[in-house]
């Protein structure tokens, strides 16, 4: 975790899809000090990976994201954050369904907020995916940390199926599409 006197100051709340495998993409950053799997969208009683799991908590399973902005930017981040799943999979990534599964961004102020919507509109404009992005914006109220096993999942478990089905994927396509954006040590 980080500390009072880190760099690592900043911090953007994203989800899409499995938190497994966002939080996968996202740990193999330059500028990234810690990602932390988590909940947000719904209340604190349903912050919990059993009811989430129902669909029907209000919760997405997301990621928190701590970074140093001087390293790496929001926009950077968005730029992984599209490029990691399929925005344009309405309440789902792959196999996994239900609205905890969902494209969203939590955004914690108005200059986040923007900054989503204007890489939205790019997107559509640049004709890149050929459906409509179905990423939510929505207003980062809480996150809830997930339970203790959640947490650096695919790097605990490499050899997962799912993980290898999954998240590995989604990890060789940042490091292909962004190389400079990748921590040379990962």
């Amino acid at each position: 975790m980080t500390t009072n006197d880190s760099p690592f100051t900043a911090k953007a709340v994203f989800a899409g899809g499995c938190f497994w495998c966002t939080e996968a993409v996202f740990e193999q950053l330059d500028g990234v000090g810690a990602v932390e799997s988590g909940y947000a969208g719904g209340s604190p009683e349903a912050a919990n990976y059993e009811a989430v799991c129902t669909g029907k908590t209000g919760h997405a399973e997301v990621i928190r994201v701590d970074y140093d902005p001087q390293r790496i930017s929001y926009e950077q981040l968005l730029d992984v954050f599209f490029d990691a799943h399929d925005p344009t999979q309405l309440n789902q990534q792959g196999a996994d369904r239900g609205t905890q599964y969902r494209s969203a961004i939590f955004y914690a102020n108005d200059t986040e907020r923007r900054a989503a919507e204007q890489k939205i509109a790019a997107l559509t404009q640049s004709g890149k995916f050929t459906k409509p992005i179905v990423t939510t914006l929505e207003p980062l109220e809480t996150f809830f940390p997930a339970e203790t096993y959640h947490q650096d999942f695919a790097r605990a478990n490499p050899l997962h199926p799912y993980i290898q089905a999954q998240a590995t994927p989604k990890v060789c396509k940042i490091r292909e599409k962004h190389p400079g954006l990748v921590n040379p040590g990962q």
